[in-house]
């Protein structure tokens, strides 16, 4: 985080949440408190075995069992081609996405979704669960990073290649990438070296802990229009992905983002939401799934276990000449650790002529892993920082000191190629320095840590014109979340920021990140806003296209007569544009600013 040297005027005081009395007064609805009219109850079952192939599903005495309207497995979602995507706050593959979702021919860890149901009841929905019969073909299983690795280690995936190497491997293996940043000659920097300390550093997938478990509720409508209810830390994500995995228009789903009770990074990914659309579909009626706190450790993401290897040389006065780093991360099931991140912040905080930062993708038989607060970042740093103070200790000097003497500062670049502005470090370290936490004498029996971490923050695709609003903080999903201007206006008319809320929405189709605010991301509005010019078929006017939506009601009312008798709507898309506009006038055709929405 940079740091700001200013009046700053929203840290150090206590500001007014917006959602603070609904939640205080038990108000706040959360998705497990949404209920529609005859809805059926989800309920998903899960392989009991790490790799299993699997060999046949048999559903038909569920599918009889009195009670049960719906039941789904693989063959009722479409086939997803592979196409990589960074979204929310990692890379993402929608073919792996959709697996987990549903297992398809390999379960690949205990608590692989396979099938599921929905019935009018809970208890009928479980009795269902245990009637369907699955016949697996048990396979060797592997869970730890570095036995993953090995030559002979099971397979997960047959078409995995490592990539990120070259030439690129002809044998299929469990690394899915290697990640290499460098700076300097690390060799020549260790040949100075006076002082070397050297290590193995291991960590444990850790699951976020969310207080409130993933729930949803979905309803297919007869006419193709989905709405979805979830718990989730952004329903453009939600929509998305939902969109993505069942071959869905985007702009036939409406998603309403509930509160949420923590997600810390993991409720950027979905699991029912896709089910439950497809047993609605199937049934024909709203279905609502939650998950017990079972299911969500079995079947949810923590973030990645890690094994790290870390030498660091420095000269006798602390100067740190050398730093070397080699991260193996834990993707769970399928590719898509945050080894980018991770090798990225490790050494950012330093100023170290030479280093060498290498980093294994690797995939086991554990679910898939999310995002777990600046993810990679703390799973480095420790190591990085654990390091530094064994070297601290081998020089007999203060840990604080040695830090002082390598911090990063202004113009400082860094070995994954960035030039750091007002990065801050030193200040920091100069406040620790005088706080009394730091100063205060340590009594017997009792010790004093200390370490540094860096994040460079992930900003998506942001939300242009409407009501834009920025992230109270980083678990509301959005719910609690305030509007840009609220911290600069002034008493009289803060009052109408904190009453705006969050509606939902089909549009705008562009959006995939969690949220819909990117600080800073010009770039991304800038590509948002092409996109939508040219889905709206406005490619020639430079008016922002989404401050349109205040044009006057009749002259909406006027342009969807005329966009519905051009053709069939239902039997259109983005190709029938054309053919929608064919009874518009010129000027209506120009101005361009018709929404599929309103069809």
């Amino acid at each position: 985080m940079n740091y700001i040297d200013s009046n700053l005027k929203v840290v150090g005081t206590r500001p007014i949440r917006p959602d603070g009395v609904d939640k205080v007064t038990g108000r706040a609805v959360f998705a497990a408190d949404t209920r529609a009219s005859g809805m059926l109850w989800g309920k998903i079952l899960r392989s009991p075995h790490a790799h299993a192939r699997i060999v046949s599903i048999d559903t038909s005495k569920a599918e009889k069992l009195p009670g049960v309207q719906a039941v789904v497995t693989a063959k009722d979602f479409p086939e997803i081609a592979s196409e990589e995507a960074f979204v929310g706050e990692g890379p993402m593959n929608f073919r792996d996405l959709s697996g987990n979702v549903m297992a398809r021919t390999k379960a690949l860890y205990e608590g692989h979704a396979v099938a599921a149901v929905a019935a009018t009841t809970q208890a009928i929905a479980d009795d269902a669960l245990a009637l369907i019969e699955v016949k697996y073909d048990v396979l060797p299983f592997v869970i730890d990073v570095d036995e993953a690795m090995a030559d002979n280690a099971p397979v997960l995936h047959d078409d995995m290649f490592t990539g990120g190497v070259t030439p690129k491997p002809t044998k299929a293996s469990n690394i899915a990438k290697v990640v290499t940043f460098k700076k300097g000659d690390v060799d020549a920097g260790f040949k100075d070296a006076e002082v070397i300390v050297e290590g193995t550093y291991t960590t444990k997938p850790v699951h976020q802990g969310y207080i409130e478990p993933h729930a949803c509720l979905a309803t297919y409508a007869p006419d193709g229009q989905i709405t979805i209810h979830s718990s989730s830390q952004g329903h453009f994500m939600v929509r998305a992905y939902t969109a993505k995995l069942l071959g869905i228009d985007i702009a036939n789903i409406r998603c309403t983002p509930a509160e949420i009770g923590g997600g810390f990074g993991g409720k950027t990914l979905i699991y029912l939401e896709p089910v439950a659309v497809a047993l609605s579909k199937k049934s024909g009626k709203s279905v609502k799934m939650q998950m017990t706190r079972e299911d969500v450790f079995r079947g949810s993401g923590p973030t990645s276990g890690a094994s790290i290897d870390i030498k660091i040389g420095a000269k006798k006065d602390g100067t740190v000449v050398a730093a070397k780093q080699v991260l193996k991360f834990q993707a769970g099931a399928y590719a898509g650790s945050p080894i980018g991140p991770g090798c990225m912040c490790g050494f950012a905080l330093y100023d170290i002529e030479n280093v060498d930062v290498v980093g294994y993708d690797v995939v086991s038989n554990r679910p898939k892993v999310a995002a777990y607060r600046a993810p990679g970042a703390p799973i480095t740093s420790f190591a990085v920082e654990s390091a530094l103070d064994e070297l601290a200790d081998k020089l007999g000097m203060d840990p604080l000191t040695l830090r002082k003497k390598n911090a990063a500062k202004a113009g400082t670049k860094t070995h994954y190629g960035v030039t750091h502005a007002n990065i801050g470090f030193e200040q920091v370290l100069a406040a620790v320095e005088t706080h009394p936490h730091w100063k205060s004498p340590v009594k017997a029996g009792q010790a004093r840590g200390f370490a540094c971490g860096f994040w460079f923050n992930i900003g998506g695709d942001r939300q242009p014109g409407y009501r834009r609003l920025a992230r109270l903080d980083g678990d509301d999903g959005g719910r609690g979340a305030w509007p840009p201007g609220r911290e600069g206006a002034d008493d009289r008319r803060r009052h109408r920021f904190d009453r705006l809320h969050l509606p939902d929405r089909r549009f705008p189709g562009h959006l995939r990140h969690r949220n819909g605010g990117d600080p800073g991301g010009r770039e991304s509005g800038r590509r948002v806003e092409k996109a939508r010019r040219h889905d709206l078929g406005n490619p020639r006017r430079r008016r922002r296209v989404e401050r349109r939506h205040g044009v006057p009601g009749g002259f909406q009312r006027r342009c969807l007569r005329a966009a519905r008798s051009g053709g069939d709507h239902a039997q259109g898309g983005p190709d029938r544009w054309p053919d929608q506009r064919r009874g518009l006038s010129q000027r209506t055709r120009r101005r361009g600013w018709i929404r599929r929405a309103y069809l």
